[in-house]
């Protein structure tokens, strides 16, 4: 980032100010090897969107997937998207800035309807959520009449709307073995769907949709990695082929892979097999571990930066501000409530 990038911040500083704020984020991001230089060139923009975020009551959500200077310089909470839209369901903020993708932005409005929610810039998008509309589900429905549709969290609203049930990567099994019958639409990850088939008795018709990142991964990286790393512990997302899963110590969810990380403590080197961006953070987390990454970037996630950030939290356009007709948030809330209902249930058993 250049320094002509940063003139154009408005809000009066002083010097002591930034560098407070450039020391603040030396000690977390230096872990990674920011000097102290490039932490003072994005100081302007991070103390100025924290200065409006306080002024404007708003909360900023980053995913796992954001860069270090929006996850270290700028945001709240940090984690996967719905349970990012649940914590902004919880806070008394009036605005929510999601640094993630248009999916997620809309998950929290659906949470939290009343609350003003800002995506950062439009093109944000997913390569999943892209690959069906709520069309689509009509047709599928009318093919398969009768049968339950479960959805993953990787769609937009109005798909959700259609659907009787959401699901993260982590419950998904729970939803769809909570689902009547003896078949299930399970829609739009493909190779999602075919991780699910072993571990279920239900048969899956499933959508085409993949994930552009995590459809890049093989299995001939992780064999490469293993004859590398003998001891290291591979952890895969399961948006990855079945090849990949099959051979992963652990197949989940980001949140999953934190939890596996945390409480797995005699292991010290691993490979994640997911969204770079997730390297930087864990590493931030778990200074004491080795993080090795297959690094596939998503273009979506990266196109979130401080400027856009700012600019949207200082004068939205409506590209940047999430509005959902109330027909689809109530029908999309319906497939939520009934994923949590599935969670609460497995809770008590």
């Amino acid at each position: 980032m250049s320094v002509e990038t940063l003139k154009w911040t408005s809000l009066p500083y002083t010097e002591t100010q930034i560098a407070d704020e450039a020391a603040r984020l030396h000690s977390q991001l230096s872990i990674i090897g920011w000097s102290p230089v490039e932490c003072s060139l994005i100081a302007p923009l991070t103390w100025e969107i924290n200065k409006l975020k306080r002024e404007m009551n708003a909360v900023i959500l980053a995913h796992s997937y954001q860069t270090p200077d929006i996850i270290y310089g700028i945001a709240d909470h940090v984690g996967d998207s719905l349970g990012l839209s649940q914590v902004a369901a919880t806070t008394d903020a009036d605005v929510v800035v999601f640094c993630g993708v248009k999916f997620m932005a809309e998950t929290a409005k659906i949470l939290s309807p009343e609350k003003t929610v800002l995506l950062p810039d439009d093109r944000a998008g997913c390569s999943l959520a892209a690959s069906i509309t709520a069309e689509d589900v009509r047709e599928l429905k009318r093919q398969y009449p009768g049968v339950p549709v479960v959805c993953y969290v990787n769609t937009y609203a109005e798909v959700k709307a259609e659907c009787d049930a959401c699901c993260t990567s982590a419950n998904a099994l729970a939803v769809v073995n909570d689902m009547e019958g003896d078949r299930v639409i399970f829609l739009p990850d493909t190779l999602m769907a075919q991780n699910l088939r072993p571990h279920t008795d239900k048969e899956i018709i499933a959508w085409n949709g993949t994930c552009v990142v995590h459809e890049n991964f093989g299995s001939a990286e992780l064999e490469a990695f293993r004859g590398q790393y003998p001891d290291a512990k591979v952890l895969a997302h399961t948006e990855c082929v079945p090849e990949v899963v099959a051979q992963a110590d652990m197949a989940g969810s980001t949140s999953g892979m934190e939890r596996y990380i945390a409480e797995h403590e005699e292991a010290k080197t691993f490979m994640l097999v997911t969204e770079c961006g997730m390297t930087d953070k864990l590493k931030v987390q778990f200074p004491d571990r080795d993080f090795i990454g297959t690094c596939v970037l998503c273009p979506f996630m990266k196109k979130i930066e401080l400027r856009n950030v700012l600019t949207a939290m200082k004068n939205p356009d409506s590209s940047q501000v999430i509005e959902l007709d109330r027909q689809v948030i109530n029908g999309a809330r319906r497939s939520l409530d009934r994923m949590l209902q599935v969670g609460r249930a497995e809770r008590v058993k």
